[in-house]
């Protein structure tokens, strides 16, 4: 009975491995965690985790009968034609990109597949598409994706030969967005070459949302897998407001089921923002402290140091707060804010997430500042002002920074300030979470800090980019005769620790979506529940025209936004000029 349990487990293993055999790399490299029932889940990993279906019986586990021949266990589908774990044997996956010839998929997602083929991540048999209304060859289309593509990990060895092997699996369909023909036409050529396999299909909808729900319409009726499973990656916005973003999901729902539609925000991609629930949940140091009781303050703090440089048309329709607060920075604070989940499975992940969004009070304007960056010289460069830009109205009132207080009205973050500030033409290029946390009571070296007690409180950071780190501040004597107390940093600094070059979030997020993970990726009720924080005051903003601050180019924003701040006894964390040169 032993040996027939062993044989199981050898089976189970031995068709994982086969499985992804196609290739080397660390996709296929497998670490035993866990423990479901009497099973062990076996795990592969590419930075972050990838449940496979493979499992090892327990070396302790129950009498189990003597069986002749061991048959491989029967898949079942999980809703949308997936199989929960590895791909079926015999299939195929096909990859769309639709709208290929712009710059999105040019610069990020035909890379992020390439990256995923390079490290061995994708299935053995896959093909990729490319779908636009630009007339184009196959040819075309292979010298346009390899003017982008770089071996860029490691510098490692055959990187001619990978992109020569990654092309030969591209080609083009020229078609509309809302012409089922065309769709059918492209059906045709992906059969041909899915070659009689199980087909899953997935369709990245790298094109503006007017035509969402066209491509989602086309797809569905005329290019989608009869047998295996369809996906399709939506890509922000989702929506201006409450009521667009309704009447999208509603649209796409007409078409596609909840499982099918993958809504992707690449800022969950970030290795940072994906280790925030790790760093929290794993160590018993921060979890306790997790709370109203012991942390002042959260900042979540977006800059770009460049300004809309001629894209401003885009960027005009929607402004600095549905394009970057709405969703990267509120997302970020969901995570950050959620209670523990009962496990790492996506709805439980994702119903967290919820219940944050729901407590959070409505944004109201007194608890926000909106700038928008002016024309500056500085070293005698002129850099132009937002209406300068050709593609903006000159009278526009949109604005390009935004500082706002939000607050999570529940038992753990009652009256704990989370501060948001996102921007445009600032000083510098940065995405990080600052979490600051209360003085000490009582504390002994108070009068060693003087008038200045900021300086006698610890601060968590989490840099998300660039130079990606996680450090915290503490106090510490500095070594001498005298009693002089110097605030220092505990720092992780992943360039340091780490030599492999942390992977872009759109390769994890094109790999979770080719394997049915949706951790990272939002569910319709949570859309809802963001914009429900958002839409009363952008409605108020638009109705009653209110002007933005100004603010130089390349200088730290407004100045109202260090009022804000002020009114919750907060100091920005990213104000100092020595900052993250400490760090």
């Amino acid at each position: 009975m032993a040996m027939a349990g062993a044989g199981a487990a050898s089976y189970f293993c031995g068709q994982a491995a086969a499985t992804f055999s196609s290739g080397s790399g660390s996709c296929r490299s497998a670490a035993v965690i866990g423990r479901r029932n009497s099973f062990r889940e076996v795990i592969f990993s590419s930075g972050n985790k990838h449940r496979m279906a493979c499992a090892v019986l327990e070396a302790k586990r129950v009498p189990i009968p003597s069986i002749p021949s061991i048959e491989a266990p029967k898949e079942v589908s999980s809703g949308d034609g997936a199989i929960p774990g590895v791909p079926e044997q015999g299939s195929t996956v096909s990859i769309t990109v639709v709208g290929a010839s712009g710059d999105l998929a040019k610069k990020k997602i035909f890379p992020a597949l390439f990256a995923l083929f390079y490290e061995g991540c994708l299935p053995q048999h896959f093909t990729i598409f490319g779908y636009a209304r630009s007339k184009m060859s196959d040819a075309e289309l292979r010298a346009m994706i390899s003017a982008t593509l770089t071996c860029r990990i490691d510098k490692r060895e055959n990187c001619s030969e990978k992109i020569s092997q990654f092309l030969k699996r591209c080609f083009y369909q020229s078609g509309q967005y809302n012409s089922e023909d065309n769709f059918s036409e492209l059906d045709k050529k992906l059969k041909d070459h899915e070659g009689g396999k199980v087909a899953n299909r997935m369709f990245y909808l790298s094109v503006p949302p007017n035509v969402f729900i066209d491509v989602a319409r086309c797809a569905s009726r005329s290019a989608s897998s009869s047998k295996g499973w369809t996906r399709v990656i939506v890509e922000k916005p989702f929506g201006r407001d409450s009521e667009s973003s309704g009447e999208l999901t509603s649209g796409l729902k007409e078409f596609l089921t909840e499982e099918q539609i993958y809504r992707i925000d690449h800022y969950l991609g970030k290795e940072l923002v994906e280790n925030l629930s790790i760093l929290r949940f794993s160590n018993l140091v921060f979890e306790p402290l997790w709370s109203r009781q012991y942390i002042r303050n959260v900042q979540l703090i977006f800059s770009e140091d460049f300004g809309t440089e001629g894209r401003g048309g885009y960027f005009d329709n929607y402004g600095i707060i549905r394009d970057i607060m709405q969703n990267h920075l509120l997302q970020i604070l969901a995570l950050f804010a959620m209670e523990p989940p009962v496990s790492l499975d996506a709805e439980d992940i994702r119903n967290e997430k919820v219940k944050v969004l729901r407590s959070m009070r409505k944004l109201q304007l007194e608890d926000v500042v909106v700038g928008q960056y002016k024309s500056h010289i500085k070293g005698g460069v002129h850099y132009p002002g937002y209406t300068d830009d050709k593609t903006v109205p000159n009278n526009s009132l949109t604005p390009t920074f935004a500082a706002a207080a939000l607050f999570v009205d529940n038992a753990r973050w009652d009256g704990v300030p989370f501060l948001m500030k996102a921007g445009k033409a600032l000083h510098n290029k940065l995405a990080e979470i600052r979490v600051q946390f209360r003085h000490v009571p009582g504390n002994l070296y108070k009068r060693s800090f003087g008038m200045d007690l900021d300086q006698a409180t610890n601060e968590l950071v989490i840099r998300v980019q660039p130079d990606e780190a996680v450090y915290l501040k503490i106090n510490n004597k500095v070594p001498g005769l005298g009693m002089r107390l110097d605030r220092s940093n505990l720092n992780l600094l992943y360039s340091d620790r780490y030599s492999r070059e942390i992977p872009d979030a759109y390769e994890r997020l094109l790999l979770d979506a080719i394997e049915g993970e949706r951790r990272l990726f939002i569910r319709s009720d949570e859309l809802d529940a963001a914009w429900a924080i958002f839409t009363p005051l952008l409605k108020e903003l638009e109705e009653r025209k209110i002007s933005p601050e100004l603010y130089p180019y390349g200088s730290r924003g407004p100045v109202g936004a260090h009022y804000l701040a002020a009114k919750y006894n907060v100091r920005w964390g990213d104000m100092s000029s020595s900052e993250h040169s400490k760090s």
